[in-house]
């Protein structure tokens, strides 16, 4: 039989899966407490069992939004690169592609909230900008020895900037050729085959 402390560790976590999910899909202020705990399938009342605040909860919403979206690229690039793709290509193909078009609610957080992040209270904002320092590390990783620095920002950037562009054009036509053409020009500036 499972012990108390079990079931709490589930439900917390079941409150931080509702609420990652929530922030990707309605923003920092589509994050109500009410709701959240609704949508988990528990009581409002429960909800300072598990944070001392809503703040907290976003807190710790946001860092769960970054471990899933960075299980998923890894995946995705693991895949990818055993086809043989550079790392730098199996990111880029993975994070502008078009199922990250449509998946707003598990995909990265920085491009669901990065417009949103700078008005929020100081715990959250630095959450966020841990995100984000996430993924520029995760860019600079991949990218070719010899790359200029602060090349790993410039395309962290435009990785999110055109997921957001094209998200906004919606999972249309338009909005997958925003992403392709973006994905071509990373890939031939910074992916170029070796001289044969």
């Amino acid at each position: 039989m499972e012990t108390a402390p079990g079931r709490k560790a589930l439900t917390h976590e079941r409150i931080l899966e509702t609420a990652a999910r929530a922030i990707r899909r309605a923003g920092f202020q589509g994050v109500g407490v009410a709701d959240i705990m609704k949508e988990a399938g528990l009581t409002h009342g429960g909800f300072y069992a598990h944070f001392a605040s809503r703040d907290a909860l976003l807190v710790e919403a946001l860092e769960h939004a970054g471990r899933q979206s960075a299980e998923r690229l890894n995946k995705g690039q693991t895949i990818r690169e055993a086809r043989g793709a550079s790392p730098f290509r199996a990111l880029v193909e993975g994070y502008l592609s078009d199922r990250h078009l449509s998946g707003t609610e598990e995909g990265c957080a920085v491009a669901a909230l990065v417009s949103e992040m700078p008005r929020q209270a100081p715990e959250v904002r630095e959450a966020a900008a841990q995100r984000v320092r996430n993924l520029v590390g995760r860019v600079a990783r991949t990218l070719p020895a010899g790359t200029a620095p602060g090349a790993a920002t410039a395309v962290a950037c435009q990785m999110v900037g055109a997921l957001q562009m094209a998200r906004a054009l919606g999972h249309t036509a338009e909005g997958r050729a925003l992403l392709a053409d973006n994905r071509a020009v990373l890939l031939a500036q910074y992916d170029a085959p070796e001289p044969g």
